[in-house]
This record gives structure tokens, C-alpha cells and sequence, in this order.
């Protein structure tokens, strides 16, 4: 009996045991199934909310870009193309055509849209390569010297971080006469300016440089000066960078080569720095086209001396005296004529860059 029932014993066993064991692995595997299941909605959520997630994030950016940004370039095409369109004539119900009418009455109707072009054009053509030119040779500079170089690069970038019209209004004391009977024949000066007191140190004659009476040339001078040295700060940053980036072989290779520092500069400095250059030349003229601040600074909202109003208008000057008259359709058709102009000079800089430009 006892080898029967150790039989039957054994058999029960066994039996207990690979149930057991058939339930545990099945239970595992159902396990391992459901972990791997989740993890895999899991994954894949995870990768769908990846695909979404800067999307998301820049949702507050692009709602802001369209509001004040995508909008009102749309608008301003809109508004261009409706013949007289006013605001208040569109408040009182006013129905507007389609058609060119505010591009011929800014092209043909306004007295001062070619003294505008013509100072827009003139202001970006003589500021712009000056401006280039002396913040490169600035850059060279400041990079050759190693004491007081972070306290110079401080020293002349503070203007960028002025305000324009605070700059302006200190160009116009230091170039504005104080007097009576300013231009005419016999004026009775009592304060010549800072400017003039220094010409007067080289026997210089005093100018009227901004006053009533002044010629254009020395009103244009002024202005060019002053958007020079206003131009500086950001134009030597840029470069200055760029200089500190071109590898130093090249200079050593010249030295060994006993090649002079002018030809040195012309053939290896400029070529290296020509994307840099490049950059501040198209940078330059978008925003030279732009000017308004520096001529408000100096001159005022007038645009010019008293009795000379509108001497120095610029593009945008102009687009504004629309808006202030209540004629945004002319406006809006000035703004696309300056956009054209500016998206012309672009495209010429970038086609004159790539074939001048060394990368």
C-alpha cells in the first residue's frame, strides 16, 4: 500500500505542480502582455504629443504674429488697393473701389514724395558704406589691442542702447545756433553751437548747419553724421565678432610671407569677413531706408527748419503726415512702394553678396 500511495503521491505532485507552473507562465506572459501593451499606448502617445508639443508651445507667438504682424500686412495691401480710403469714411459707412488711385495720387498728387525719395535715397547711399567702412577699420582696431579692449567695446556701443531722439536732440544743440535774426543778413548770435566753436578753433567760419536759412547740403551733413555715429555700435559688434572668428595661420602664414599689413587686410581680413560685411551692408540699407527717428530728433516732427518744413521728409515721415491726415489708402500705398523699393535693394545686395562672398 505504502508504494501505491507514494505512486499516487508523486502523480498528485507533479500534477499540482504543472498546473501551478502552466498558470504561472501563462499568468506572466497575460502580465508581461498588459505591461507591454500599456507601455506601447504609452509610447506612442508620448510621440504624438512629441510631434505636437512645439506647436504647441509656440501657439502664443503665433497668435500674437498674426494679430500684430501677418494682419496688418494684409490690411495694408487691402487698404492700398481702395481708392480715397479713410478711416473715418469707413466708420461713417463709406464704400470704397478697387483700383490704383493711391499710388497715383502719392507718385503724382504729393508735392514732397520726391523730396522723400530723393532724402531716403541719399541718406542710405552716403551713411551706409561710410558707416561700414569706419566701423571696420574701428573692429580692426579694437581687435590688434589686448589692454582696455572690453572697456572700449563698452565705450562705443553704448549709443546702440541710447534712445534715438535723446541722441538726436543732443545733434541739435550741438549744431544749433542761438540768436536772433538766424538766417539773415545780419544775424546777432549769442551762442554758435558746439560744433561751430570747434571749427572756429581752425579759423573756421560759423555755419548754420539745422536753423532757418540753412542750405541743404548742411542739413543733409548733419543728418549723415549723426545716423553714422548712431550706426556704429551694432556695425563694430558684428564685425568685431567676425574678426575675433578668422583663425590666426593666416596671419602668421603672411608674416612668414613678409607681407605688408595693407595687403594683408585687403587679401585676407576683408575676404574672411566678407559674410559679416555683407550682413551689415543689407542690414544697413533696410534700416537706412527706415529712417524717421533720427530726422524727428534733430528737426522735430516739422521735418525741418522752421520755414523750411519737409526739407529733410523721408519715406516713412511721409506715410505717417498721410496717416495724421486721415488718408491711410495713401499711406498704405506709400508703405508698399517703400516695401518694393526695400525688397529691390535686398535682392540686389544678396545677388552682388553670393558673388562677392567668401564662405
Amino acid at each position: 500500500m505504502s508504494k501505491i500511495g507514494n505512486f499516487f503521491h508523486t502523480v498528485f505532485v507533479k500534477a499540482v505542480w504543472q498546473t501551478f507552473c502552466v498558470q504561472w507562465v501563462w499568468k506572466t506572459f497575460f502580465v508581461a502582455w498588459i505591461y507591454q501593451a500599456f507601455w506601447r499606448e504609452l509610447i506612442v502617445k508620448k510621440l504624438q504629443f512629441d510631434k505636437w508639443k512645439g506647436w504647441i508651445y509656440l501657439l502664443p507667438v503665433i497668435v500674437l504674429i498674426a494679430i500684430f504682424t501677418v494682419w496688418p500686412i494684409f490690411n495694408t495691401v487691402r487698404i492700398a488697393f481702395l481708392d480715397g480710403y479713410s478711416n473715418l469714411g469707413e466708420l461713417g459707412g463709406e464704400k470704397y473701389q478697387f483700383g490704383i488711385q493711391n499710388f497715383v495720387d502719392v507718385v503724382t498728387g504729393d508735392a514732397q514724395f520726391l523730396t522723400a525719395l530723393k532724402n531716403t535715397i541719399l541718406l542710405c547711399v552716403l551713411t551706409v558704406p561710410l558707416s561700414t567702412a569706419i566701423a571696420l577699420l574701428i573692429a580692426v582696431c579694437l581687435n590688434a589691442i589686448k589692454p582696455l579692449q572690453k572697456f572700449f567695446q563698452t565705450v562705443f556701443f553704448l549709443p546702440y542702447v541710447t534712445n534715438s531722439l535723446a541722441i538726436g536732440m543732443v545733434f541739435a544743440v550741438m549744431f544749433d545756433i542761438v540768436g536772433v535774426g538766424i538766417g539773415t543778413a545780419r544775424p546777432i548770435i549769442r551762442t554758435a553751437g558746439v560744433m561751430n566753436t570747434i571749427l572756429g578753433w581752425f579759423g573756421v567760419q560759423t555755419v548754420n548747419w539745422i536753423d532757418t536759412g540753412s542750405l541743404y547740403g548742411s542739413q543733409l551733413a548733419v543728418m549723415v553724421i549723426y545716423i553714422v555715429w548712431n550706426a556704429l555700435p551694432f556695425k563694430i559688434l558684428v564685425l568685431l565678432g567676425g574678426l575675433q572668428g578668422i583663425n590666426k595661420q593666416y596671419y602668421d602664414a603672411a608674416k612668414i610671407d613678409g607681407t605688408s599689413r595693407t595687403r594683408t587686410f585687403f587679401k585676407i581680413t576683408v575676404p574672411l569677413l566678407s559674410p559679416m560685411i555683407a550682413y551689415v551692408v543689407i542690414t544697413g540699407f533696410i534700416g537706412g531706408f527706415k529712417e524717421y527717428t533720427s530726422v524727428v530728433g534733430v528737426f522735430g516732427d516739422k521735418m525741418g527748419p522752421v520755414g523750411q518744413e519737409g526739407s529733410m521728409q523721408t519715406m516713412v515721415g511721409l506715410i505717417y503726415k498721410a496717416l495724421e491726415n486721415d488718408t491711410a489708402g495713401r499711406a498704405s500705398a506709400s508703405a508698399l512702394i517703400l516695401f518694393c523699393i526695400i525688397f529691390a535693394v535686398t535682392m540686389v545686395n544678396l545677388y552682388v553678396s553670393k558673388k562677392k562672398t567668401h564662405y
